[in-house]
């Protein structure tokens, strides 16, 4: 089977770096390419690095319509005998593309979708009208929590073209041998330049306004100077975030580290993970601190919410607030003189195994491409 993923970027987004994992552990005879509308990041790269075939199709923007016909003719080229498009302005060029070269099989992930928020964008009449024109031309959408799907069926979307698959989770990614988290913590700490000692809070994710980052900018000036805040992602909110901290006084101990692949290894140099988002449609990151062993506090986390209690016990609840944060980090850094190496896996990381996922996915694909 001849698969062709359409997704709207490949930068170092959770959108992107899930769909990687999910192609690492597809079926064999899934046979998948990857097209980015715009912007090949460092996913495309990390995907070629895998083999897998990543196509460019140069996209200038939302509205570029010549885009459409390069598109059709690509997917018609490949021979494709089913489409899986991901993220807003791919689910529109790509569905329609993939019907006008005559693809019956085209699935849809559904990220990042609240009822009046897609992508950390308002969402307008216009934009929902779209939505749902492109949905009726896909055979199933994808939502990867509850949550979603809720959304998805409020918006008219039938349940029965709706299938729950969640994100998955590659928790041998995370655990390091204790020698080599020992290395690579040392190794990566003098990289970005944390002062031995210290107490390193981190938050993982694109710097745009809903991740609330600043959040924990603000928190950080509440906290003693032995502690500091590592950001991993790039975003809009770069600026506005480094000159926050120089308001606060913080800027020192703020390190922003920028786009990368290197994830699992950035998680081993941390002491907590923190994530102040109120808007997450899963929250892949908290159950990547979880996979490191870290303790992990957040403000939303659908992926847990949907588990028993219990599932994540090093896992807390923060109202995203400077003062909770500060008030809630403050309370669990006397606690980490006493822990030996990362925290043991919970039920939660297992439960998101990115094997079970892919299978069901893979299981949708042969589903579908049967008719």
């Amino acid at each position: 089977m001849r698969v062709l993923h359409i997704v709207t970027g490949l930068a170092a987004g959770g959108a992107e770096r899930q769909l990687h994992l999910l192609l690492r552990h597809l079926p064999a005879h899934q046979q998948c390419e990857v097209l980015a509308l715009t912007n090949p990041g460092t996913v495309a790269a990390a995907l070629r690095a895998d083999g897998v075939t990543v196509h460019h199709l140069g996209m200038r923007g939302n509205r570029d319509l010549g885009a459409l016909p390069r598109l059709v003719r690509l997917v018609r080229a490949g021979r494709y005998d089913l489409v899986h498009t991901h993220l807003y302005r791919a689910q529109l060029y790509g569905r329609t593309a993939a019907r006008l070269a005559g693809v019956r099989a085209v699935v849809s992930t559904e990220h990042s979708l609240h009822a009046g928020v897609i992508e950390g964008r308002p969402v307008t009449r216009g934009v929902k009208g779209l939505y749902l024109a492109a949905e009726r031309l896909g055979s199933t959408t994808v939502a990867v929590s509850r949550q979603v799907a809720q959304t998805l069926r409020s918006w008219g979307v039938p349940a029965a073209r709706i299938e729950l698959i969640p994100n998955g989770i590659e928790s041998s990614r995370y655990r390091l041998a204790p020698a080599e988290r020992t290395a690579t913590r040392r190794r990566l700490r003098a990289e970005l330049g944390l002062p031995h000692g210290s107490w390193v809070i981190g938050g993982v994710g694109r710097l745009v306004p809903g991740k609330r980052f600043e959040v924990l900018v603000e928190a950080l000036a509440e906290l003693d100077p032995a502690t500091w805040l590592v950001l991993v992602g790039a975003g809009p909110e770069r600026a506005a975030l480094e000159r926050r901290a120089e308001e606060l006084g913080v800027r020192g101990r703020l390190v922003l580290a920028g786009e990368r692949d290197d994830v699992p290894g950035l998680l081993a140099a941390l002491d907590v993970l923190a994530a102040p988002s109120t808007a997450e449609t899963f929250g892949l990151g908290v159950l990547e601190g979880l996979a490191a062993g870290l303790p992990v506090r957040y403000s939303a986390c659908p992926a847990l919410d949907e588990l028993p209690p219990g599932a994540a016990p090093q896992a807390r609840r923060v109202p995203s607030e400077a003062a909770a944060y500060a008030a809630a980090l403050r309370d669990l850094r006397p606690l980490s003189g006493h822990i030996a190496g990362p925290l043991p896996h919970p039920p939660a990381v297992g439960h998101y195994d990115i094997a079970r996922v892919a299978r069901d996915l893979g299981a949708l694909y042969d589903r579908l491409a049967r008719g």
